[in-house]
């Protein structure tokens, strides 16, 4: 698996394209992984991938990952890990096999540290303990 700086340099690569731009916790996606934390949404993560991206032709690959509903999801769009071409394309892991172990664990990495990095941007102004504001930042009425 490669070192946390690399990975963070990918997901700066992915995320910078006008596509992975256009992707932040909001709203509902915030609060569930707010809520749930790190563990869990990396056990999500793990699952999703699993089951959605692992084998070696995904079913309807390209357009299995929802946009929206789960913080992973709007997490793989974001990183570049949604389907089989983007991370051969993105993150140099080819199409046609079934993702071993490592690649699997290295897939919900670049997700999770996706997710903690958006959790620790949205969090970064407020107060411990202090309820989250109201708006596009994702609190009670914010909208996504």
């Amino acid at each position: 698996m490669p070192d946390p700086a690399e990975i963070d340099d990918r997901i700066d690569r992915a995320t910078a394209r006008p596509f992975g731009r256009r992707f932040h916790l909001r709203g509902r996606e915030r609060a569930t992984a707010e809520l749930r934390g790190q563990q869990t949404m990396r056990a999500h993560a793990a699952e999703i991938i699993a089951e959605r991206l692992a084998p070696a032709e995904p079913r309807n690959d390209g357009r299995q990952t929802p946009y929206r509903n789960h913080p992973v999801f709007v997490a793989q769009h974001a990183t570049a890990t949604c389907c089989r071409n983007c991370l051969e394309t993105w993150h140099g892991i080819a199409k046609g096999h079934r993702l071993d172990r490592g690649e699997r664990a290295y897939v919900v990495e670049v997700i999770g540290r996706w997710i903690d990095r958006g959790l620790e941007t949205s969090t970064a102004g407020r107060t411990r303990g202090a309820p989250p504001r109201a708006g596009r930042e994702g609190g009670p009425e914010g909208g996504g």
